[in-house]
């Protein structure tokens, strides 16, 4: 029994002793606000074009190079460094917000450094999504590379060197990535040839990347211009057209050569878990992919059912399939001969849909926003797509809008589409957070693709609200856009999973939606190149769609839609786990 009695207490004085080391080294932490500190630094040193794109000015003359080993030792040192700093901590003890902030940073960092660097070093370049695509939207001087003085100036032929680099190792990679069997199909290849073709040619004054040296500021002196003018011919002439020229032939020979025939990643090395992760990361959660793509065969059909109901309203006695393709030739829904007369009707949009907003919303952003046409050398494979601006006002928010034929351009989506990239679905989304100085920098890094395109696509389904979709075929052009989401949750599975053709993935498109040919190809070769992200839109939308019917039914007539959208946009983008746990807080304590 003395022997019972001097064990127990020898383990009482060690977990008291334990405890304490326990506490003390709690006690000894920094304030937690130093780890979200050191992340986004280490970040934005990563990825200053990310940075530069949220309004962070700074590294304008950096542009590191992701295809390299000792790039990816960086990241992962970065994403283990801050997971295990930030896990030190209680997350019991912390607030609501720095909860939010630490579940963001264990997620990230655990989704990220899962992630395989193989396919962004052996896949570099594509025809919608790759740094070749971005730099030169820099080099026209309308995005938000800044050429306002004679630094800026000469920061921009710095980054072009960075460039050089890049694409100098994006060639090495690719020719290595054939031997392992990392390429791209070959509808892909033919998209991208014409991309670096058209980058590939002179005459020096009339290239793109020659744009900022025609518009240089009034105030540079004379021996400034003639610097910068001899300057920017020396670096296209020998740097930019003879890395495209090279490129070019490349993907005209070589790499269109080893171009595979399947369409999505499932065949690659280490394919399947690599299209696993991509879920993970863009969808932030664990669905399985047969779940997602069940889900999303399920949803094509409710839609359906609507559709017909509008098919019935306007009138057409034709099959929903014949009334697809109605929508897509009606020339009454194909007005324009002129890109500005696309612009100014989603002026006109904004106009009609302005007085409702203040019933759903109580914040709007301080930064304005305008409509721009998409640039001419990658329209042809863009979708439409807003870019942030600065929270000081310095650069405006864009909607971009492709308009490759205005002849052929379709009207019928344009108030759905507007909803989504602009007000109140991105602009809103991305500025309210920009703007939201009480949200730690670092969040301006993290992504959820389903919280910004879930909130995007939520947008869309608000328009009556609004005072649109008046006009049938407008509403039938909402349901386009959500069939369109529904879509891709069978497509994408498909292509990536379940072994669909490119052709496969069309003909399923074609029979449930009423985009036009080119645009569902465009569509599916978006998602051949980034597997999972089409698959954001409609999971995250269905999230907050559940909120709100949930809150709705549990608050009754205490239900606030301005309350409920300031809890949504409030705290910034965050994974959908995340995002149902504070929203259920807020149902909790009342919907205050």
């Amino acid at each position: 029994m003395k022997h019972l009695l001097q064990l127990l207490a020898f383990t009482l004085i060690f977990t008291s002793c334990a405890d304490r080391q326990k506490e003390n080294k709690k006690a000894s932490l920094p304030p937690i606000s130093e780890v979200y500190d050191s992340f986004f630094e280490g970040s934005l040193a990563l990825n200053p074009l990310l940075g530069n794109r949220k309004g962070i000015n700074r590294y304008f003359n950096r542009l590191p190079n992701n295809l390299t080993d000792e790039f990816r030792a960086k990241e992962v040192a970065l994403y283990q460094t801050h997971l295990d700093k930030i896990q030190q901590y209680d997350r019991a003890q912390l607030n609501a917000s720095d909860q939010i902030n630490y579940d963001v940073i264990v997620w990230y960092c655990k989704n990220r450094l899962g992630a395989n660097h193989d396919f962004v070093k052996y896949l570099p370049i594509d025809q919608i999504n790759s740094l070749n695509l971005y730099v030169p939207q820099l080099a026209s001087g309308s995005s938000f590379q800044p050429f306002d003085t004679v630094q800026d100036y000469d920061n921009w032929v710095k980054r072009v060197k960075d460039y050089t680099v890049w694409l100098d190792t994006a060639l090495v990679n690719m020719k290595k990535g054939i031997t392992l069997g990392y390429v791209h199909p070959k509808s892909i290849v033919l998209k991208i040839i014409p991309q670096f073709e058209e980058m590939a040619k002179g005459p020096i004054e009339e290239h793109l990347f020659y744009s900022p040296v025609k518009n240089m500021p009034k105030e540079f002196t004379q021996a400034e211009r003639l610097a910068i003018e001899t300057r920017y011919q020396k670096m296209i002439k020998e740097d930019i057209i003879p890395r495209y020229q090279k490129l070019a032939k490349f993907f005209k020979t070589d790499y269109l050569k080893a171009a595979r025939s399947t369409s999505g990643i499932g065949t690659l090395p280490s394919g399947p878990d690599y299209y696993k992760n991509q879920i993970e990361y863009h969808t932030s959660t664990n669905l399985s992919a047969d779940s997602i793509f069940n889900l999303g065969k399920s949803e094509v059909a409710r839609i359906r059912k609507e559709m017909e109901l509008v098919k019935k309203q306007v009138g057409f006695e034709g099959s929903l399939v014949e009334f697809f393709n109605h929508v897509r030739t009606n020339k009454d829904l194909m007005p324009y001969t002129d890109p500005q007369q696309v612009l100014s009707n989603f002026d006109d949009i904004q106009k009609r849909m302005a007085p409702q907003l203040e019933k759903l919303f109580d914040k709007k952003p301080k930064t304005p926003f305008i409509v721009k046409r998409t640039e001419a050398f990658r329209e042809k494979s863009a979708s439409a797509e807003y870019f942030p601006g600065n929270p000081d006002g310095s650069r405006l928010g864009v909607f971009y809008v492709p308009i490759p034929d205005v002849i052929s351009y379709n009207t019928h989506m344009d108030e759905a589409l507007f909803l989504h990239e602009a007000i109140p679905g991105h602009h809103y989304q991305m500025m309210l957070a920009l703007e939201n100085e009480r949200i730690p920098a670092f969040r301006k890094f993290t992504y959820s693709g389903a919280y910004s395109e879930g909130w995007g696509l939520y947008a869309e389904s608000l328009g009556k609200e609004l005072g649109l979709y008046e006009d049938p075929y407008q509403y039938f052009g909402m349901l386009s856009e959500e069939m369109h989401r529904a879509i891709r949750l069978v497509v994408d599975v498909g292509l990536h999973h379940k072994g669909w053709t490119r052709e496969e993935a069309i003909a399923y498109s074609l029979d449930n939606e009423a985009a036009s040919e080119a645009s569902v190809i465009a569509e599916i070769e978006r998602y051949m190149v980034i597997p999972a992200q089409a698959l954001s839109y409609k999971i995250g939308q269905l999230t907050i769609l559940n909120l709100r019917k949930e809150a709705e039914k549990t608050l009754g007539n205490a239900f606030d839609i301005k309350a409920f959208h300031n809890t949504i946009l409030d705290a910034g983008d965050m994974p959908l786990a995340v995002l149902e746990q504070r929203v259920r807080i807020w149902i909790k304590e009342g919907g205050k």
